[in-house]
């Protein structure tokens, strides 16, 4: 099973990607809580280098509160993580598949609330 929705969007910068990934989420109800620069983290912090990655924890509140509902410990899977790296085709956009996170709990319920935010999750992938 997958666990991520993936899309390379060539012929545009790595910061011209993340600014439409942003509108994108923004568009689907997402906010973005958290970001990781995992480039300047392994830079600073093992003197690694490696290309532009970055890890945006994006939540839409109204799912959130759903799942948290039917789910109060979900809240350790939460938020979304959309990931942007750097790859020689271009820039590839990674969204969680939240069913595939989901499926680690037992609660059928949550299926559904799931099966929602993928869908959004995809329409965000796609639409950059």
């Amino acid at each position: 099973m997958d666990y991520t929705i993936n899309r390379i969007v060539a012929n545009a910068t790595f910061e011209e990607v993340d600014t439409r990934v942003r509108e994108a989420l923004t568009a689907e109800g997402f906010g973005v809580l958290t970001e990781i620069d995992v480039q300047k983290t392994m830079k600073k912090k093992l003197e690694k280098q490696m290309p532009p990655y970055r890890i945006l924890g994006a939540c839409n509140p109204q799912m959130a509160y759903k799942a948290l509902e039917m789910e109060p410990r979900v809240g350790a899977m939460l938020p979304c993580n959309v990931i942007l790296r750097e790859v020689p085709e271009g820039v590839e956009i990674g969204a969680v598949d939240p069913v595939a996170s989901m499926s680690a709990i037992e609660n059928p319920q949550l299926l559904s609330v799931a099966e929602e935010v993928r869908t959004r999750l995809k329409k965000v992938v796609e639409s950059v």
